[in-house]
């Protein structure tokens, strides 16, 4: 039987470059040998390569294609695991869109959306259930008012690039002292700045994906921070945070939270599996979002697959599944 040639993209422009990697040799090792052969693609701000083991090959952009041992051998499909720009950002999207090659996420327009924060807050308004901290957004050629900003918004703040991820340039700042140094820290990884109000409660992050053609909720996860935020250092440093999954929620609470996480879904148009990160709040237990990773981590132990293990699935029929909805 004729396999699908998939291109695993991997890397990008950011510091979650390494990340990726690990992503992506976790896809490669999980996707079906009998269906897919799969060539990891590794892209940089120079070129795009296929590593051998006598060397690099380029990418023909042109066609989307590599030539191998004498042989051209056309993609039909891209599995993006690019965390950051171009991948998470709609640039290959855009690219792949043009060349007509089926991908496994959300289209350019969506991944466009959900890198931006405040953008993606701003369209999430009005969904039963859901709640968004007060926030202000600063650009970075604008004047930034220190004094109007501590007196509008209630301390502690969440200072944090506007269209980011894994937390880089992040910081919590308890009071106006602070304030000045976090933002120029969140301005050297963005032109847009997101100052939030801190919600206090139990941190979440739960799954969510169309396979079979159903809308696909999985068990969400439970991030316990022995930092003070769940910062890029929890997030990737062994030991530092305590990830429980499935999370210990009362049913009734699971179905309240599946159905909002649903709702954000298809407001945003979102295609292929998406992450998204929650409060509860304490005490009244309600739902506050914080963002939307339209190409969440992908290594053995990231949160994906050990939401779709605890859901009974395999890690391979779940990307099979990604690729084959997406086809």
């Amino acid at each position: 039987m004729k396999t699908l040639n998939v291109a695993l993209l991997a890397g990008g422009f950011t510091g979650e470059y390494e990340v990726s990697i690990n992503s992506a040799k976790n896809i490669a090792a999980s996707l079906d040998a009998s269906k897919y052969t799969v060539y990891t693609i590794l892209i940089n701000r120079d070129n795009w390569v296929y590593e051998t083991g006598q060397g690099s090959i380029d990418i023909d952009k042109n066609d989307f294609s590599l030539t191998l041992n004498g042989e051209k051998i056309k993609f039909e499909f891209a599995f993006i695991t690019v965390h950051g720009t171009p991948g998470e950002d709609g640039k290959l999207q855009g690219y792949l869109d043009m060349i007509g090659i089926p991908y496994n996420t959300c289209d350019s327009t969506t991944s466009a959306i959900t890198m931006n924060k405040a953008y993606t807050k701003a369209i999430v308004q009005g969904i039963h259930g859901l709640h968004t901290a007060r926030s202000i957004q600063l650009h970075q050629h604008d004047e930034h008012d220190i004094a109007t900003i501590s007196s509008t918004l209630k301390f502690p703040l969440f200072i944090k690039p506007n269209n980011g991820g894994s937390s880089v340039g992040m910081s919590k700042v308890y009071n106006v002292s602070g304030l000045h140094e976090a933002i120029e820290k969140a301005f050297k990884e963005d032109t847009q700045v997101l100052i939030e109000e801190f919600i206090e409660g139990r941190e979440f992050s739960i799954g969510i994906a169309r396979l079979n053609g159903k809308v696909t909720v999985l068990p969400a996860t439970e991030i316990i921070s022995s930092k003070d935020f769940f910062d890029y250092e929890a997030k990737y440093t062994p030991g530092v945070s305590k990830e429980i999954t499935p999370a210990d929620l009362p049913e009734a609470k699971n179905r309240e939270i599946a159905d909002i996480v649903t709702q954000i879904y298809l407001r945003l148009n979102c295609r292929g599996m998406v992450r998204i990160d929650f409060i509860l709040l304490e005490g009244s237990q309600e739902f506050y979002f914080i963002e939307v990773n339209t190409t969440p981590g992908q290594s053995a132990n990231s949160l994906i697959p050990q939401q779709v293990r605890a859901a009974g699935m395999s890690v391979t029929d779940f990307y099979g599944q990604l690729i084959e909805g997406a086809m």
